[in-house]
């Protein structure tokens, strides 16, 4: 099994899930030539995209998803409430495209299950996805997080022991405090239905690493409130000051790029 983060961040997000030549996307709030581009920078072949799953209707997460979804000629899954607010923006779509899911699902030979996040949309969702135990394979998951303003006990329960993490670690709080964005939009991202400061994300990390979790990518960063460096450094520090690191020490904590993929991370049986 394995994953990356193709463009991350309030300019545009999409992460890619798969194992062998099956994958699916979650989210594309990129361009469509942006994200075939980002897909051929890791030799991935259009034709082995199955599925784009919408997490919410903000713009940086469904920029690209109608526009991908026609080129591809692939279904997009998301839930009944996302479908009435973004359907209009998605453009034309054959109807077999328009997949209404509640909280779980299949794609590309993984099961993917919902689960909802605090943030300021019609709906949000954050999501585990699984690879089912198979002869000589064992069970996996990566779990998604990428804009909530709380750690809620809904991300507690499918967060906790994934294999892999790609998770929000937004802005920095005294960058937000001190810099140039208007008092609304400070008090927008920081309050419930918001963003997550990193140390908001160190302490769920501290209740979600176990000792099967190989990787953790820090995403959803803001550009003008918080820095790669930054987050970083704030997670490793919290992490380390709570023995994280000499107990898990194979665990990597990695910052996913703003426009460029990061490389393809596979998760070891």
């Amino acid at each position: 099994m394995h994953f990356t983060t193709l463009a991350s961040g309030s300019s545009g997000n999409a992460i890619l899930v798969g194992e062998n030549n099956r994958h699916l996307l979650v989210d594309c709030g990129i361009s469509g030539k942006s994200l075939l581009h980002n897909l051929s920078e890791l030799n991935i072949a259009d034709s082995e995209i199955e599925g784009i799953v919408v997490t919410h209707e903000h713009v940086d997460h469904i920029r690209g998803v109608g526009i991908i979804a026609r080129k591809l000629k692939i279904p997009i899954y998301a839930t009944k409430g996302l479908w009435e607010v973004m359907g209009p923006c998605l453009g034309k779509l054959a109807e077999d495209q328009r997949i209404k899911v509640r909280d779980s699902f299949s794609c590309a030979g993984l099961e993917v299950l919902l689960y909802p996040t605090s943030h300021d949309s019609r709906e949000s969702y954050g999501l585990k996805i699984l690879r089912p135990k198979q002869k000589e394979k064992r069970h996996m998951a990566v779990g998604i997080a990428t804009d909530s303003g709380i750690i809620t006990d809904d991300m507690h329960r499918h967060l906790k022991g994934c294999d892999a993490l790609v998770v929000e670690a937004n802005y920095d709080e005294e960058r937000l405090k001190y810099g140039p964005y208007p008092a609304y939009l400070k008090r927008r991202i920081s309050g419930k239905y918001g963003h997550l400061e990193n140390k908001q994300l160190a302490a769920g990390l501290l209740e979600w690493v176990a000792e099967n979790t190989q990787r953790v990518v820090l995403a959803h960063l803001s550009a003008e409130n918080n820095t790669p460096e930054i987050a970083l450094t704030t997670v490793k520090r919290i992490l380390g000051d709570m023995n994280i690191s000499k107990k898990f020490p194979d665990l990597e904590i990695q910052v996913a790029p703003r426009y460029t993929p990061h490389e393809l991370m596979r998760l070891m049986e």
